[in-house]
């Protein structure tokens, strides 16, 4: 998945933010809190590694996996990286990418979700 795949993969999950941050990379927010991180690259078409907040035992299960190591800086909080840019499919990504979303959103407070329109966690903008 490149960084504009990634953007624009992101930017229809409903209530989210972006911003440019850490050395120019892509993060991706719920209700102010990071969901998926994509590092600086060298072009907006280069693949990249992505980070993202997975459950307690789904990181446990891909540390093991010779496609991904746990996310510098974040791992205590179950974040994991891929670790090349084609370390999984696109498909899977995405996958990983919307359930930590959905992470994210159970997290906020009741009255955030009602706030933002998203009482239901499978929505899409």
């Amino acid at each position: 998945m490149t960084r504009d795949e990634f953007d624009v993969y992101c930017c229809h999950l409903k209530a989210t933010t972006h911003i440019v941050q850490w050395g120019d990379a892509s993060v991706w927010k719920v209700g102010g809190k990071v969901f998926a991180i994509a590092p600086a690259t060298t072009t907006a078409a280069d693949n990249v590694q992505v980070s993202f907040k997975c459950s307690p035992s789904l990181y446990d299960i891909l540390q093991e996996l010779d496609s991904f190591h746990p996310a510098p800086y974040l791992a205590r909080g179950n974040w994991i990286q891929t670790k090349e840019p084609d370390a999984i499919s696109d498909e899977d990504l995405k996958d990983y990418i919307q359930q930590s979303y959905q992470i994210i959103v159970a997290k906020l407070t009741k009255a955030q979700r009602k706030e933002l329109g998203l009482d239901s966690l499978n929505e899409t903008k």
